[in-house]
């Protein structure tokens, strides 16, 4: 799951429960941190060389990076069906849900279950995304068993207490009442409106006021029921743990689960380029926001995509984009591009901020270069250098923790990808040619775009 591909059209918020959760740091999570930045390149040298799958007698299944070099186990794992599953009138739902794991589990009320995660020195997270609800835990092997049984609680028996509920909810609250004074929040609602018209990717992640008052207890517990089944998991281990050990804890933290999602259909959406969204603000510096077509992962062009993605304004410093905007005229700090991918939707954004009255010039040097683009495409060696970078900084973008390894491997699974695809993916880049690279960037940037513009109005496209 690159950074390259894996975007947003939108600003989430942070997870609601995860200040909480790291408010005190104890001894042991002290020792985890050490441990890890010493021995951590040990672990990245080795960690894409051998992917085990390990299948439990549930039938459960996890891909294991096992090395028993540094004393940590990370896991990350995923069940599908995330934000885009809330109930008409009631988003948010996942959202809340998400702040919760960590606030009671099973006989241990929220604050004997932080204790416990502290007495651990466990590092456990939940995140909603738009499509899938995800989870992370990270220990200290000595302790995994510990560990263990209480991601299990979490994740078989939250408890959602009135009293948590409405706690975590009055923090999504706040960040809700403060986002509607927030110009760049206030533009990311309306844009997600106008590109996405009523389609559940349109709707805000956190939910409204009004539909986050209306959930209960109650609406938490059935949605849980409904997403946290074995069908819809995919599980990543990363560590100082053997596929045996490994296959055993897999049946002890989801064997008990149900055997099937109850999921809502989401249909396929294109987003509606070619209109401009702007939201008039008396502001010193103007955002601007562009967005094309993109393409799926699984396409076959997505490489050449994301080649010529690199050589438009994927990469600082070396990009078109960046050399024309920054640094031969000095209009923005930053200016770079990115291929933005949900299940059942794509594009590919330009993002910039310049002084807002050089905002207009600022977008004509924009379309300009992403229009020489389009109709010439990049050159033989913008094209190898592109592919040198590409394939030389995976292993530092995605691979560099345990952690990364983990959720890489869990977007390899849900891209289904294939679990050689990290030996695979430098000859996919390399064998791409030329020809390919032109015909992406002509198929992806021939197309009026959608663009956003936060700040004084400008009067036109530029």
């Amino acid at each position: 799951m690159t950074n390259q591909y894996r975007g947003a059209f939108g600003h989430a918020l942070p997870s609601p429960g995860e200040g909480r959760a790291a408010r005190r740091i104890t001894p042991l999570a002290f020792l985890l941190l050490a441990v890890l930045f010493l021995i951590l390149p040990a672990l990245t040298a080795h960690a894409a060389m051998n992917i085990q799958e390990v299948k439990s007698q549930k039938g459960i299944t996890a891909w294991l990076v096992e090395d028993h070099t540094v004393p940590i186990i990370s896991v990350r794992f995923v069940f599908k069906g995330g934000t885009t599953q809330d109930p008409v009138g009631k988003e948010g739902l996942i959202h809340l849900m998400t702040g919760l794991f960590n606030e009671g589990a099973g006989d241990l009320d929220s604050d004997a279950f932080q204790v416990k995660l502290d007495d651990a020195g466990v590092e456990m997270s939940f995140e909603a995304q738009r499509d899938g609800i995800y989870g992370s835990m990270r220990m200290l092997s000595l302790r995994k068993d510990a560990a263990f049984d209480l991601l299990r609680l979490a994740v078989n028996r939250p408890r959602f207490d009135q009293e948590p509920v409405d706690r975590i909810r009055a923090q999504i609250f706040s960040g809700i009442i403060a986002n509607e004074r927030d110009p760049e929040a206030i533009a990311q609602r309306k844009w997600l409106r106008a590109i996405y018209g009523t389609h559940p990717y349109s709707r805000p992640d956190e939910g409204t006021k009004v539909s986050l008052a209306g959930i209960t207890p109650a609406d938490l517990s059935a949605f849980h029921k409904a997403i946290f089944a074995r069908d819809g998991l995919h599980v990543a281990v990363v560590g100082d743990i053997d596929a045996k050990r490994l296959s055993e804890k897999l049946d002890q933290l989801f064997g008990e689960l149900p055997q099937k999602q109850t999921l809502s259909p989401v249909a396929d959406v294109a987003a509606k380029l070619g209109q401009q969204v702007e939201v008039n603000y008396d502001l010193p510096q103007t955002s601007l926001q562009l967005a094309f077509p993109g393409v799926g992962r699984s396409e076959p062009d997505f490489f050449a995509a994301l080649l010529m993605n690199d050589i438009l304004g994927g990469s600082p410093y070396t990009s078109r984009l960046w050399e024309e905007v920054r640094e031969k005229r000095g209009l923005a700090y930053g200016v770079g591009s990115y291929l933005a991918g949900y299940e059942h939707s794509h594009a590919l954004l330009v993002t910039t901020a310049t002084r807002s009255d050089r905002a207009a010039e600022t977008l004509s040097i924009v379309h300009r270069v992403v229009k020489d683009m389009a109709q010439q495409g990049p050159t033989e060696a913008e094209l190898e250098a592109s592919k040198k970078y590409l394939i030389g900084a995976y292993a530092i973008n995605d691979l560099d923790s345990s952690s990364s390894i983990a959720a890489t491997l869990v977007g390899l699974q849900v891209d289904n990808l294939g679990i050689d695809y990290i030996q695979r993916r430098s000859a996919l880049i390399d064998q791409v040619t030329l020809d390919q690279v032109k015909a992406a960037a002509k198929k992806l940037l021939s197309a009026e775009p959608g663009i956003m513009v936060v700040g004084p109005l400008m009067g036109g496209k530029g």
